[in-house]
């Protein structure tokens, strides 16, 4: 693992927390803000990570899952009301409230996604590389 700035992931990082505040602003929905946040927000902390942490991309796309799966399993054993801070409003959006399996399932196709879409993306690469070796 090493440190290296990459502009693309970190843009990418800026637009989707862009679209996630536009849904937490403007969507009030049952199906957008509760999912598709949801599915978003680790596609969000895997470019954000991936802005400055040069890893294999399993490594990282597995360590946002735990790291996401950590903060649902926090909200199950209610942490916020244990240290004290539900009257906290950074506290209850940054940690949460509420357990919810649908949650676990979003988190884990957004991971989903965001691997296929990295294999497609290098896959692509690599495969565009091999055909201008083959016929330079």
């Amino acid at each position: 693992m090493k440190l290296r700035f990459n502009w693309l992931y970190f843009l990418l990082a800026l637009l989707i927390f862009a679209i996630e505040v536009l849904i937490a602003v403007y969507l009030h929905d049952g199906f957008i803000r509760p999912y598709v946040g949801d599915f978003l927000v680790v596609i969000l902390i895997y470019c954000f990570v991936r802005s400055f942490v040069q890893a294999p991309m399993i490594q990282v796309a597995l360590a946002v899952l735990a790291f996401s799966y950590l903060v649902e399993t926090l909200q199950y054993f209610k942490v916020v009301k244990l240290l004290g801070l539900e009257h906290s409003r950074t506290a209850n959006i940054v940690i949460g409230n509420y357990f919810t399996w649908t949650d676990i399932l979003s988190y884990t196709l957004g991971i989903g996604f965001t691997i296929l879409a990295e294999k497609l993306i290098t896959g692509n690469k690599i495969n565009r590389i091999k055909e201008n070796t083959i016929t330079s």
